[in-house]
C-alpha cells in the first residue's frame, strides 16, 4: 500500500483522535482512495495500530524473546542487541519525522514530556520497557531513542551457571553471602546483567523474609513471595511532586525490611542507603555502575561527597556497611560473566579498598580467607 495514503490515513486518524479499530481504518481509507478490499484494510489496519498505539516497526524486534535492547539511530540506522554485542537490522521506519513521532508517542505513554523544551527523556514504560529518548539539535542529526527490554521471565541461579555468567563454585559462594546475610553490591558497567544477577540472588533469600525494593524504574523481578517495591517519580512538568531514592530509602526503613534493596546507587541516596545498612538492616544491598571491582571505593566516595558527606565519612560508612562486591563484566563480542568476587576492607590509611577473594575462574585470591571469614559468621537479623 502506498505510503502516501497511509501517512493521509494517519493524519486523518490522528486529528480525530480516534483509535485505529477496523472500521474506523476502513471509513479513512474509502475517504481517501474509494473502493478497497478487505485484506487491504486489515493489512492497513494492523499497520497503523502499530504505528499509532504500539510501537510501529519496532514490534517484530521487541517481540524477539532474544533481545534485550532495541537502538535507533535514525529511520535506516536500527540495531538490537541478542546477548552477543550489537547487530544491525534490516527494519526502517518512513523517515526522521516517523522517528521523532514514535519517540514523543512513547514519551506521552510514560507520563513524560518530550519537545522542543524538554529534548529528552528516560522513563519507564508500561509493560517495562526502559525509554531514552533525544530530540535533535541535541541529538544530531536526528531523534535517538533507546529501548531497554526488561528480562522476559524471572531467571534463578542454575540459568546463570547454565549460561557461563556464573561459574559453578562461585554460585555457591553467592548462596552462602546471601544466607549469611551479608551487605553487598554487584558492580559492572552497562548491560552486564547487574539486575539480572542481582533478581537471581533476591530469589535466594529464605521465604520468610520480607525483600523491600526501592528503584529509579521497576527492573528487579525476584522469584520471592514477599517482595514490596517502592518506585521513585519524577516531577511533573512544573518540577513538582517528586520523590527521589533517597526519600524512599527512608520511606523504606519504616516498613520493616528483612532486606533492603536500592536496584541502582547512582546519587545522594548512598548517604541513606549507606546510614540504613549501619543500623541493623544487615543483608542489603544494590548495583552500581564501576568500571572494576577495585574502582567502587572511588565510586562510592564521589557519590558520598557529592551528597555532602566528607571522604573519611564515606569510607568509614562503607567499612562498616558493606561487606562483599561481586563485579560483572561484558568483553567485546562476549556473553556477561562474575569478573570477581572481592570483600570490602580498610587499607593502611584508613581508606576502604577491595580485595579479591575469587577471579572469573573461581580461583581462591587475597580475599579469600576474610571472604570465608564473613560467610562463616552469619549475620542474624
Amino acid at each position: 500500500m502506498p505510503e502516501g495514503l497511509l501517512r493521509r490515513v494517519r493524519d486523518r486518524l490522528a486529528a480525530r483522535g480516534e483509535d485505529p479499530t477496523p472500521a474506523r481504518v476502513a471509513a479513512a481509507l474509502r475517504a481517501e482512495a474509494g473502493v478497497i478490499g478487505d485484506a487491504e484494510v486489515l493489512r492497513a489496519a494492523a499497520v497503523l495500530r502499530a504505528e499509532l498505539a504500539g510501537l510501529g516497526p519496532l514490534e517484530p524486534l521487541l517481540a524477539d524473546p532474544a533481545v534485550t535492547d532495541v537502538l535507533v539511530n535514525g529511520p535506516d540506522a536500527v540495531w538490537v542487541d541478542r546477548g552477543e554485542g550489537l547487530e544491525r537490522t534490516a527494519v526502517r521506519l518512513p523517515d526522521e519525522a516517523a522517528v521523532r513521532r514514535l519517540a514523543c508517542r512513547l514519551a506521552v505513554a510514560a507520563g513524560r514530556r518530550l519537545d522542543d523544551a524538554s529534548p529528552s527523556v528516560d522513563a519507564p514504560l508500561p509493560g517495562g520497557l526502559r525509554l531514552h529518548a533525544v530530540l535533535p539539535p541535541v541529538a544530531v542529526p536526528g531523534t535517538l531513542l533507546s529501548l531497554r527490554v526488561p528480562a522476559r521471565r524471572p531467571f534463578a541461579l542454575p540459568d546463570l551457571v547454565a549460561a557461563g555468567t556464573v561459574p559453578p563454585v562461585l554460585a555457591q559462594v553467592l548462596r552462602r553471602l546471601v544466607e549469611a546475610r551479608r551487605s553487598f553490591l554487584v558492580s559492572g558497567g552497562t548491560g552486564t546483567g547487574k539486575t539480572t544477577l542481582l533478581s537471581c540472588l533476591l530469589g535466594l533469600v529464605p521465604p520468610d523474609e520480607r525483600v523491600l525494593l526501592v528503584e529509579d524504574s521497576g527492573e528487579l523481578a525476584p522469584e520471592h513471595p514477599h517482595v514490596v517495591r517502592l518506585q521513585a517519580r519524577r516531577g511533573n512538568v512544573e518540577g513538582a511532586g517528586e520523590v527521589g531514592l533517597g526519600d524512599l530509602v527512608r520511606q523504606a526503613l519504616r516498613m520493616r525490611p528483612d532486606r533492603l534493596v536500592v536496584g541502582e546507587v547512582r546519587g545522594a541516596e548512598v548517604v541513606d542507603l549507606l546510614a540504613a545498612l549501619n543500623t541493623g538492616h544487615e543483608g542489603g544491598c544494590g548495583t552500581l555502575h564501576a568500571n572494576s571491582a577495585h574502582d567502587v571505593p572511588a565510586r562510592l566516595e564521589a557519590l558520598g561527597v557529592a551528597a555532602g558527606l566528607s571522604r573519611e565519612a564515606v569510607h568509614s560508612q562503607v567499612a562498616a556497611a558493606v561487606d562483599v562486591v561481586v563485579h560483572l563484566v561484558r568483553p567485546r563480542g562476549g556473553a556477561r560473566r562474575v569478573d570477581a568476587v572481592c570483600v570490602v576492607e580498610r587499607g593502611p590509611g584508613g581508606l576502604v579498598e577491595v580485595a579479591a577473594a575469587h577471579d572469573a575462574a573461581g580461583r581462591p585470591g587475597p580475599g579469600a580467607a576474610r571472604l570465608a571469614a564473613l560467610l562463616d559468621r552469619p549475620v542474624h537479623g
